[in-house]
């Protein structure tokens, strides 16, 4: 059995919408995301995922449940399986459930050795800089009171090689603190604090638990900020500093504003601007842009105006576009130079920051405006290279709406019609594109029985021109039960719709081939005449062999996964 703890922290790890986002389109309706039901055919939305309730809901065939039963459902997993799947995915070891060897406690999964190491941590960095004038001090020089401090609990790691051995059982040879970035392992043996005489920050998951730590030198010293490493529960590139406590004032303004700092961040919410995160060290990622917008639906990405803000902006832009959506806005505010969160909310306040956030760029106008600043004047030559810079930016864009706009802002900007730009940008697509593998087909898609049952799904009335008989020529596996089972169920029941039947198979030992077949019908056009397409199917059925309808036709080799193929396009539809 795996462990409940390891259960409960590998669904605090996860996230529901990435997780069921990464297997079918997601769509912001509202507070929560919809998309069309996977686990049945069906022309609008009913599926809906709730981001802040971790669950998902199908209000057309009742399917529900968290992450791990969404993957459980939609890859036919078992628990296990599923579970192990998910681990993997965020770093995590699942328990081994076969016990610990003679004398041994209980196996334990990382959060539960490595978490508490971080909390002891913590709450010692807290008391530390409450016994530290001169801690207190800089922080006050900073411009920052004790209520914030207490709000992104802040302390102070003291100037001491192995300060933190009073609260870590077995100092010396503790393994977990070294793995939770507490503690360096030199290679001779002696082991050390990472952080001392640091102004401490904690760094918190999106449920608010301990991962890690930043800290920055309090007087003089390299390197000025110091995070903690890749631990099995810190990654930089998937956290955000203060994602935590600005939740609340992202949900209400339905907007996040990016900084570079820690400082920035509480210094921005001791003067009211709460919605502030940062980047943890690194250029914002595209992980980091799908956390945020899976929140709001407004980014502003805040930098200084000199050239390396600038920079850190462009590094910006090239990792969003790839996961943005039409109805997701993503804005620039460049700061006055030697300017930056900390010190310009100091001097406009609150009101005066805002206010400069309505002004910020939008992403085309500050795309627009960089490419046309490289280009060398109003040359012939610096349209080309308008296009030449702009065309892998917009081959990145999955929104079309957004891909569209973009273009024509291109094209204006390069004098040329959208129409040309987007040949010149398809021609380099293609050029580019390497030659695609053999991609192996899914069950049930290559087989006759898969097609028709495919069919069937989508328009039930049409099994009256099928006999459950005629299936008898067809392989004895698995598609070919199901088929037979949804042809007697709708001989016994005409009236069926496709959502009836889909109801009545989700407690079928059917249900898992159906889900699947039931998949493929969102490659069939909306246009297709379904009723032909099952005649002509049906028309085979006599012949059919496990040779000449093979149950997975990428298991047989390409001469004769060529020939066959060739056979099935000479009908309509097939």
């Amino acid at each position: 059995m795996i462990p409940q703890s390891f259960i409960d922290d590998l669904l605090a790890r996860l996230d529901i919408v990435d997780v069921v986002g990464k297997r079918i389109q997601l769509k912001r309706a509202g507070a929560n995301l919809s998309a069309c039901c996977p686990f049945h055919d069906e022309r609008s939305p009913s599926f809906t995922v709730s981001p802040t309730k971790q669950f998902f809901h199908c209000f057309g065939c009742a399917a529900h449940g968290n992450a791990i039963g969404f993957v459980m459902e939609y890859e036919n997993l078992g628990f296990v399986e599923a579970v192990e799947s998910l681990a993997a995915s965020v770093g995590l070891e699942v328990p081994d459930d076969r016990g610990p060897p003679t004398g041994q406690g209980p196996s334990r999964s990382k959060s539960e050795t490595l978490r508490p190491l971080l909390d002891a941590a913590a709450a010692f960095y807290r008391q530390k800089l409450r016994d530290t004038p001169r801690a207190v001090d800089y922080l006050k020089r900073r411009g920052l009171n004790g209520e914030v401090a207490k709000r992104f609990g802040l302390g102070y790691a003291p100037d001491g090689w192995d300060a933190l051995s009073s609260v870590i059982k077995d100092y010396r040879n503790n393994a977990d603190a070294v793995e939770a970035g507490l503690v360096v392992a030199g290679e001779s043996g002696k082991r050390h604090d990472r952080f001392r005489d640091r102004i401490m920050f904690p760094i918190t998951d999106a449920a608010g638990r301990m991962i890690g730590f930043g800290g920055r030198i309090l007087d003089r010293g390299e390197p000025k900020y110091l995070n903690s490493p890749e631990t099995p529960l810190f990654s930089k590139g998937r956290e955000l500093f203060g994602l935590w406590p600005a939740k609340d004032a992202m949900k209400r303004d339905n907007r996040v504003i990016v900084v570079e700092g820690y400082m920035d961040v509480v210094a921005l919410a001791q003067h009211g601007v709460e919605n502030a995160v940062a980047t943890l060290g690194t250029a914002t990622t595209p992980t980091h842009v799908q956390k945020l917008l899976r929140m709001v639906d407004e980014i502003v990405y805040c930098f200084d105006g000199d050239a390396a803000g600038r920079r850190a902006a462009w590094r910006a832009l090239e990792n969003s576009l790839g996961v943005l959506r039409d109805d997701a806005r993503i804005k620039f505010l460049f700061l006055p130079d030697s300017e930056d969160p900390d010190t310009y909310v100091r001097q406009v306040g609150a009101e005066g920051f805002r206010d400069a956030l309505s002004n910020a760029l939008s992403l085309a106008e500050f795309m627009v405006r960089e490419l046309t600043a490289q280009a060398e004047g109003d040359t012939v030559e610096a349209a080309a290279q308008i296009v030449h810079r702009a065309e892998p930016l917009l081959r990145q864009i999955q929104a079309p709406a957004l891909a569209l706009l973009l273009r024509k802002r291109i094209a204006d900007a390069a004098g040329l019609s959208s129409g040309e730009v987007d040949g010149l940008v398809g021609r380099a697509a293609a050029s580019q594109r390497p030659r695609a593998p053999a991609i192996r087909q899914r069950q049930p898609a290559g087989s006759l029985a898969g097609l028709l049952l495919a069919r069937i799904l989508r328009a039930p009335p049409l099994a009256r021109h099928l006999d459950p008989a005629r299936t008898g020529s067809l392989p004895d596996d698995g598609i070919t039960h199901a088929l037979r089972h949804v042809l007697e169920t709708c001989s016994a029941q005409p009236g069926l719709s496709m959502e009836m039947l889909a109801g009545q198979l989700r407690d079928s030992p059917h249900r898992a081939v159906c889900r699947e077949a039931a998949r493929l019908t969102r490659d069939l056009p909306d246009d297709i005449d379904l009723e032909q397409e099952v005649l002509e199917l049906a028309r085979r059925l006599p012949e059919a062999t496990p040779e000449a309808a093979p149950t997975d036709i990428a298991a047989l080799d390409p001469a004769a996964r060529a020939a066959w193929l060739a056979k099935l396009r000479e009908r309509k539809g097939v």
